[in-house]
């Protein structure tokens, strides 16, 4: 091949190289706007929107962008190898986007290299400092352990013989040889991030520290031990509320030979919708069923609002000569409305192809008429409750009374078989429950905040795929409590543990309440400016 043959190819590769590196960061920017509207979409119609057609999953979307970003990082480089090969073809340049500047919290180390001692053009020495350049790089360090030696020393009085010596540190549980930063650690990584506690093992002997996994189970129940005192204080928080949400979800539990099913059950107290002034809170219950005495046993203390599915379960709670009083019931619109949109959804239709069943014109009617009462409420969200209620009566009721006109009129002819009038069915019998919240501005049109507070148990039992026993389903409800009640208040729930069990031995019964969530982040943030 002639040196001319050669340059145009050369040329030639260098141009498809860049062609191809325009084509990746295209796809990927792409990819990034996708992502960026999918999370919009979401903050604006919640995580689980059935509002529009689909979009892809976020998760999906993730992966895609990054495997995506990845190549465009590639072909970026082979495109500047290929036009370095020649002078005729200009390597193309990726526009990269801009970096945020890493936080000004962290430690900065500066690593300087030696400048020069001579001039690299004359030689001379003569050299004097004009500047620097400064190049930052984000750095880990792998985690460290280390033994802490707590040494009280020992003194003898030279007149009375007498030994003195100051009294042992507390330690969060009893016989401790685990600080609390690697409790907390422990107790985080199986039930805020649902790493069992044979994968915490096998990760803490490959860094050189072996602990078996019944010497962390162990720390695991202590720890359950002396955080009780805590949640029983949180339990009180929440059954004191005037309204709560409540669902549940089942939890795999090992039984004689095979895996059977309990129950978990929540309780969320969030008043920020009606701005409250009490701080949210997340209660854990574990049952061996789904047996309606679980909840009764549950909220024996509580008379107020309940906010639930239409669980059969919860009836006993509603009755008139209940003590210390009944419950009133508030209904989901989300799960009534969730009924007419698998019948409305295109989306879901065209996916099934010819198995899906025709679209529904009433449901999609349905659908559409309950979505303005969805907007009225996104408007007055975080209002005061009697700013509700007043929205509600004036836009909210005229749209409800229809929608129940409209409902009963189509239901006449439909016959009882019929899905859409199932659906209807569903909402109809109980409308004095679905219609409470246009009598007070404190009741939400949603249970979401329950669905919520339960989708990281439903996202982290395909990890530790079942309760050892029922006991442990009882100390797993202890600790997401603690840590859901953390995450409501925007703590860190594992610094948050950190500093609870390093103070809880030796605080003060009368001060107990200075560790809850709410407070302890209003001390943190006083320390901080102090």
């Amino acid at each position: 091949m002639t040196g001319t043959a050669r340059c145009d190819v050369e040329a030639l590769e260098a141009a498809l190289a860049a062609s191809q590196a325009q084509v990746s960061a295209a796809e990927a920017q792409i990819a990034s706007l996708q992502l960026m509207i999918e999370k919009l979409r979401r903050a604006l119609y919640g995580q689980r929107s059935e509002r529009k057609e689909h979009l892809l999953d976020q998760l999906e979307l993730e992966l895609a962008l990054d495997d995506l970003t990845a190549d465009a990082s590639e072909d970026d480089l082979a495109a500047e190898k290929a036009a370095a090969a020649t002078t005729e073809v200009e390597g193309f340049v990726r526009r990269k986007p801009g970096r945020k500047p890493f936080p000004e919290h962290l430690p900065r180390e500066r690593v300087v290299v030696p400048g020069p001692t001579s001039c690299a053009c004359c030689g001379s020495e003569q050299l004097s400092k004009v500047g620097e350049d400064v190049t930052e790089t984000l750095e880990v360090i792998p985690r460290r352990w280390k033994v802490i030696q707590t040494v009280p020393e020992k003194f003898t009085c030279r007149d009375c013989e007498k030994i003195s010596q100051p009294p042992a540190p507390f330690h969060a549980t009893p016989r401790g040889w685990a600080g609390p930063n690697l409790l907390a650690t422990i107790l985080f990584e199986k039930y805020g991030a649902h790493q069992p506690l044979n994968q915490q093992s096998e990760r803490y002997a490959r860094e050189g520290v072996a602990l078996s996994v019944s010497t962390l189970a162990d720390q695991v129940g202590a720890c359950a031990v002396a955080l009780k005192p805590l949640h029983d204080l949180i339990v009180a928080h929440v059954l004191a509320a005037e309204r709560l949400h409540a669902d549940d979800t089942p939890v795999p539990v090992l039984a004689k030979g095979k895996t059977g099913t309990g129950r978990a059950w929540v309780y969320v107290r969030d008043d920020a919708p009606f701005a409250g002034p009490d701080p949210p809170a997340t209660l854990f219950r574990y049952s061996r069923d789904r047996s309606g005495d679980h909840p009764l046993e549950h909220l024996r203390t509580f008379a107020g609002i309940l906010q639930a599915d239409a669980y059969a379960g919860y009836n006993r709670l509603y009755d008139h000569g209940r003590s210390p009083g009944p419950v009133t019931a508030a209904f989901c619109w989300a799960h009534g409305r969730r009924r007419f949109y698998e019948l409305a959804d295109i989306a879901a239709g065209k996916r099934r192809g010819k198995r899906a069943p025709p679209i529904s014109p009433l449901a999609l009617e349905a659908v559409k008429r309950i979505d303005v009462l969805f907007d009225i409420e996104r408007e007055i969200n975080g209002e005061t409750a009697e700013r509700r209620l007043a929205v509600r009566r004036e836009r909210s009721a005229p749209l409800v009374a229809e929608l129940e006109d409209w409902m009963r009129t189509e239901r006449a002819g439909l016959s009882r078989h019929a899905a859409v009038a199932k659906a209807m069915d569903y909402m109809l019998k109980r409308w004095d429950g679905f219609a409470r919240f246009l009598d007070d501005g404190r009741i939400c049109l949603t249970n979401n905040a329950a669905e919520r507070a339960l989708r990281p148990l439903c996202l982290g039992r395909k990890s530790w795929l079942f309760a050892g026993s029922d006991r442990g389903g009882a100390r797993a409800a202890v600790m997401y409590t603690l840590i859901g009640t953390a995450k409501l208040k925007g703590v860190d729930p594992q610094a948050w543990l950190a500093d609870v069990l390093d103070r809880i031995a030796d605080i003060p019964q009368t001060r107990l309440h200075e560790l809850l969530p709410w407070h302890w982040k209003a001390g943190q943030h006083q320390a901080l400016a102090a």
